[in-house]
């Protein structure tokens, strides 16, 4: 078997183990192994690729590549051990840039061998050029746009930049005039290139990008990240159109449709237009007065919620992007573990954007070795609210606002919300007042049956633990203080 023959071969397989590794990932119980296959194609498909690349390049070429690899290998294993699990979605939007800049300089190599070479010397023949053109052109512009507009997820995901969106006047038409230029730039460019149009459809690409993802705000991030996983499957896809390689090609198009149907899977669970998000929030205004609101709230200790806990029949746990950054998920899967063993019925409820990722809370509750099959989705567990003794919001804000059903005002109107506030008692933990990552103030902190337990996630948790005890038998609880919420 010829080392081409083996490559493909190598392609082959390494395909199939990239479609099981997107099935594995599709389930909790089967995610593990997901992970595997994903590694062990990707692992297969850069062993073949220097083997083959050996073949016909000098030895300090082959000796390049493998640095390469090697530097890129230490730098993952580094961050992947340093990054916490609160990082996890700005550390993905950053990836997603190194995918768009490969396909950037992808094209432009690309480019410049043909003119350097001319077509005659090179594979493409003459009446191929223009389709190569074309193909140099639309990867170049899709990578550019992955690229800066990952990098303002990144710095919108890590609070570098405003959560809000950027409202630029005629954004709408800017994005649609760029979008034509780029039609007729790459008409041009087919029948005549030159190196000027190469750098004009960089730039436009490079400012597209970044309007793009900046004219979106900070509810619609979620979707963001999706929907730039799936930016760069495409951008992928067309670096491996310009290399002639085709399981570049079947990965690429793997991530950039599974990317966009998550994005659609996740708008429509947003009540957002899926078209209206990935043109740029076209036709969404920005969340205005999110901290000019007001009123009376009612505070609540670790002992009174333990209390609470103690004599409830069923709890849901409804956790956020807050428990998270506390890093609370192993108390309060303890916390669950104490309470059923004491016969009350506790499930969680999660919201299909909650955190800043998709499935970042079913991550962080797998990790803490939380049950499956307590674990359910927002459609699952809505109905049950009504018929729960006590909820607890854990560190969630704009998934669990009654503004969404209740303000047809509110920027977050008509998004589907888990509809904590008919629960007999809502405990929301939080460290202050602020309003959420859409920037919209939360009417729920001042319903008659929410008491809002202020600090850290996991230390309030712990608390409470020490408050229930071994024996079930909580302290007395001081009573709750009431607080006014001083205006911003």
């Amino acid at each position: 078997m010829t080392s081409l023959t083996a490559s493909h071969a190598a392609d082959l397989v390494a395909a199939l183990l990239f479609i099981l590794s997107l099935a594995g990932l599709s389930q909790h119980r089967t995610s593990r192994a997901g992970v595997v296959y994903g590694i062990a194609g990707m692992a297969l498909v850069l062993v073949a690729t220097v083997v083959v690349a050996a073949q016909s390049i000098t030895a300090g070429a082959v000796a390049l590549i493998v640095l390469a690899m090697a530097l890129g290998a230490a730098m993952g294993l580094w961050r992947a051990r340093r990054v916490e699990m609160t990082q996890m979605p700005e550390l993905i939007a950053v990836l997603h840039s190194f995918v768009g800049l490969a396909a950037v300089l992808v094209g432009w190599n690309s480019y410049l061998e043909v003119e350097s070479h001319g077509s005659a010397q090179t594979e493409i023949g003459a009446d191929l050029l223009g389709i190569h053109h074309a193909e140099v052109f639309i990867g170049i512009f899709i990578g550019a746009v992955t690229f800066t507009g990952s990098i303002v997820a990144f710095l919108k995901l890590s609070a570098r930049i405003k959560s809000r969106p950027l409202t630029l006047p005629g954004k709408n038409a800017l994005n649609i005039g760029a979008l034509v230029a780029f039609v007729a730039l790459t008409a041009w460019f087919t029948v005549s290139p030159n190196l000027p149009l190469m750098i004009a459809v960089t730039a436009l690409a490079l400012a597209l990008g970044w309007h793009l993802v900046a004219s979106i705000g900070g509810g619609d991030m979620p979707v963001v990240v999706s929907m730039l996983n799936s930016y760069s499957g495409w951008a992928a896809a067309a670096a491996g159109f310009l290399l002639d390689n085709n399981l570049l090609i079947v990965t690429g198009a793997l991530v950039g449709s599974s990317g966009a149907y998550l994005s659609y899977i996740m708008c429509k669970a947003m009540n957002r237009s899926f078209l209206s998000v990935i043109a740029g929030g076209f036709g969404i205004e920005a969340p205005s007065g999110g901290e000019e609101e007001h009123g009376e709230h009612r505070e609540v200790r670790a002992a009174e919620a333990a209390e609470m806990l103690a004599q409830a029949r069923s709890v849901i746990i409804t956790p956020g992007y807050g428990m998270a950054v506390a890093q609370a998920q192993h108390p309060v899967a303890e916390l669950t573990r104490r309470l059923r063993e004491r016969g009350v019925e506790v499930r969680f409820g999660v919201h299909p954007v909650a955190g800043r990722l998709p499935g970042h809370m079913n991550v962080l509750l797998a990790e803490a070795k939380v049950p499956y099959d307590i674990v359910l989705e927002m459609d699952e567990i809505n109905d049950d609210f009504a018929d729960t003794s006590v909820v607890l919001v854990i560190g969630a804000n704009d998934t669990v606002n009654p503004a969404a059903t209740d303000d047809p005002s509110s920027p977050i109107a008509g998004m589907p919300v888990l509809r904590v506030w008919e629960a007999e008692q809502v405990v929301v933990f939080k460290r202050s007042m602020a309003s959420g990552y859409a920037g919209v103030q939360n009417p729920l902190f001042f319903r008659e049956n929410s008491s809002m337990l202020f600090g850290d996630a996991k230390h309030s948790v712990e608390e409470i633990l020490q408050a229930l005890g071994t024996d079930g038998r909580p302290e007395a609880a001081p009573s709750t203080r009431q607080a006014t919420v001083p205006s911003h």
